[in-house]
């Protein structure tokens, strides 16, 4: 899983991300578009992580009145490392079968 095909595939779908991220920086608009939505799923996970007992994951435990707590340091810092785990194996999926497809 470490090779460098796989860390180069990893680099690229991080960067896609970002790139994909990268209107709504200029038009706020964008994050309430079909593909907005899309982007900000990794961002809202953390509401279901927390719903499902990950604990030290949102401020106040989760107590904020009638708005959404934000994610504490924590939280933000699990999300990433989920979500790069995830792009990970996706990316060691794919060079895995890709060289399955070359050796035939």
């Amino acid at each position: 899983m470490l090779k460098i095909r796989t860390l180069k595939l990893l680099a690229l779908i991080v960067a896609g991300y970002g790139l994909l991220l990268l209107p709504g920086v200029f038009w706020p608009a964008y994050f309430d578009s079909p593909a907005g939505w899309l982007v900000l799923v990794p961002g809202v996970s953390v509401y279901v992580f927390h719903k499902l007992g990950v604990p030290g994951l949102i401020e106040h435990d989760g107590l904020c009145g009638w708005g959404w707590c934000s994610p504490t340091v924590f939280g933000w810092v699990f999300l990433v490392a989920f979500w790069v785990v995830v792009a990970w194996c996706i990316a060691g999926g794919i060079t895995a079968m890709a060289s399955r497809r070359a050796a035939r």
